[in-house]
């Protein structure tokens, strides 16, 4: 959640850090605001609402070399421009921009009220700002120290939470510092100019070149050079790492919304996905980054995946997959369930995180209490240098590009894919026969021009959701493999259109949620052909004998009497291994042309946020 960046360096501090603020604003948008060392003291703008209005306000190229700013999701106190960043002590000498929480800071707060500090605000970043100033009264000047600096590390130590964090000191106009602890912090080197961000996607216009700060490290930047500390002082040696997409992937170009793009990037995403992952044979796929063998991965007796929102979904489809093709056990956990609960675990299991950010709080402390107690743990994640990435024994990069819209598109099929790919390569090492893996690798060659294929009827699609679009009210409805893309759909829908939805498996219809039918609440069907097709049919007439309205995503070969179909949309023949992902393109632009015909801001709905970084 929310979103930081800071720069020192040339006289461009202001109109940086604005387009940065622009790029990461789907991880906060209550409010935003900007800190700048102009050459005669600090000078602090802050606005409620998008950054559009912090723009208006700061007027034409702000200048500045030193500065911090932050676009907000709001956790403590209300969406006010007294409680936007950044916050400014009492003694206005230190100014903060933070995300994360700040779990003692009311203890915090009270002692620093007893010193003689006062507060403006009801957050508790607040606390920290007057915490730093508290220690930097009473540091003691050293030759060859920074005693800014040191008043950092000092309030650090009493601070119990998670953070991410920018400082800087009116009598320290060259000198910008950043910690994190549980929340991500990027430095951006440039050429006599650094930066400071808690997303690569904010300063790669500046440069190709960062770090990503561990847990516990300090960094203080000059416009020259920097510094990379623990918290105990040590030096760290800083590991540079090259962005490698190109910023115009961060952009809308022709289209209107990032969800709109991102739903009709999924063929290229999917491509780069699988590029280079199949063996030379065409009967199996492989992945470079695991760091576990064949012979590791056959003493495996059990599965756990962890993740959560969308991700979860995913993870439950990897587990219909790897049970039918691998004939391993597999379950799912909400990370942030997985964490606070003590589940026996089988001393062979490998533990599975799944996170587009690679930054979501709940799964990375479950995935290391899992590591806590031993067990191996792999990660499929869409950011390089990511925190999970780089704490897993292993991993697999997603390759989707960045994903700015809220409401996860590519980065799920992306993860669907990769889960069908891991199916394949556990079931060719365990028991698929070399022509099974040949047709697998085949359907998953051939999805990318499927899913063409299906965004192809996007006016079909528009003209049914014109028709729904005032439902207040939905149903989602799909047996076995089609369940977990049900749950996706209904939340999908949720997310940008703030209509109540429902996943089911199509059989519990009957335990409950049938009573919601009516002719004002339609039902979202997802048929595929084979045997459990029939009782899909049977579902359907259940609706339509209550006259709920009925929406089917069906694969072409599903035989469906018309007298029971209000609405239809075909999706291509296609091997069970990937009907999840062609199933998935219909729902989601569905939800996108409701979302519009109800005014709604598709790419930034209400009270959500890309990246959870805060429990």
């Amino acid at each position: 959640m929310c979103g930081i960046v800071g720069y020192i360096g040339r006289d461009r501090a202001g109109s940086v850090m604005l387009d940065g603020l622009k790029r990461l604003e789907y991880r906060g948008y209550d409010s935003a605001g900007m800190a700048i060392m102009n050459g005669q003291g600090l000078e602090t703008t802050r606005r409620t609402g998008r950054v559009a209005e912090l723009e208006k306000a700061l007027g034409n190229s702000p200048g500045g070399r030193l500065g911090i700013s932050h676009t907000r999701w709001a956790t403590h106190g209300d969406v006010t421009e007294e409680n936007a960043h950044p916050h400014v002590s009492s003694d206005e000498k230190i100014a903060v921009v933070h995300n994360g929480v700040i779990e003692n800071y009311l203890s915090m707060k009270k002692f620093l009220i007893e010193k003689g500090y006062t507060f403006q605000s009801e957050t508790d970043t607040e606390a920290l700002a007057n915490l730093i100033a508290y220690h930097y009264a009473k540091e003691p000047e050293v030759a060859g120290k920074s005693r800014f600096l040191e008043s950092v590390r000092k309030s650090l130590r009493h601070v119990e939470g998670a953070y991410g964090i920018a400082v800087i000191c009116t009598d320290y106009p060259d000198e910008l510092i950043g910690a994190r602890k549980g929340s991500p912090l990027i430095v951006g080197i440039g050429k006599g100019e650094n930066l400071i961000a808690s997303d690569v996607n904010a300063i790669t216009q500046c440069t190709q070149n960062v770090i990503y700060l561990n847990d516990g490290e300090v960094v203080h930047l000059q416009k020259e050079e920097f510094a990379i500390t623990s918290a105990s002082s040590k030096d760290v040696e800083a590991i540079i790492h090259q962005v490698d997409w190109d910023t115009s992937e961060a952009e809308l170009g022709d289209f209107q919304h990032f969800m709109e793009k991102e739903i009709f990037e999924q063929p290229t995403a999917l491509e780069n996905g699988m590029r280079g992952r199949f063996s030379d044979d065409g009967s199996t796929a492989f992945f470079g980054g695991l760091n576990l063998s064949p012979r590791d991965l056959c003493n495996v007796d059990r599965i756990l995946f962890i993740a959560c929102g969308t991700a979860w979904h995913a993870c439950l489809v990897a587990e219909y997959l790897i049970e039918r093709y691998a004939r391993i056990p597999v379950e799912v956990e909400y990370a942030s369930e997985f964490r606070y609960r003590n589940a026996p675990l089988d001393k062979n299991t490998l533990v599975f995180a799944i996170s587009q950010s690679g930054e979501t709080i709940d799964t990375l402390a479950a995935l290391r209490e899992a590591k806590r107690k031993g067990y191996r743990t792999l990660s499929i994640n869409n950011s390089v240098g990511s925190t999970i990435a780089r704490e897993c024994d292993g991993g697999i990069y997603q390759h989707a590009g960045p994903e700015i819209g809220v409401a996860s598109t590519k980065a799920f099929t992306s993860q669907v894919m990769l889960a069908a790919m891991v199916a394949l390569y556990l079931g060719r090492i365990r028991n698929l026969s070399f022509d099974q893996g040949t047709q697998i690798v085949e359907a998953l060659k051939e999805l990318p021009k499927q899913v063409r294929e299906i965004l192809g009827q996007s006016d079909h699609i528009a003209s049914i959701a014109k028709k729904y679009a005032q439902a207040e009210d939905f149903l989602f409805l799909g047996r076995q493999l089609m369940f977990p893309i049900a749950l996706e759909g209904a939340l999908k829908l949720k997310e940008v259109s703030y209509i109540h939805a429902e996943g089911y498996p199509a059989a519990e219809m009957k335990h409950g949620p049938i009573a919601l039918i009516s002719p004002e609440c339609p039902s979202v069907f997802l048929a595929t052909s084979g045997g459990i097709f029939p009782k899909s049919l049977a579902n359907m007439q259940e609706v339509k004998a209550r006259k709920g309205p009925i929406i089917c995503v069906a694969s072409e070969d599903c035989d469906l009497p018309a007298e029971i179909i209000d609405d239809l949309i075909k999706v291509p023949e296609s091997h069970d291994i990937v009907r999840p992902i062609l199933m998935s393109i219909p729902v989601q632009l569905l939800s996108y042309y409701i979302a519009l015909e109800r005014g709604c801001d598709v790419d930034k709905p209400r009270n959500l946020a890309k990246s959870v970084t805060v429990e």
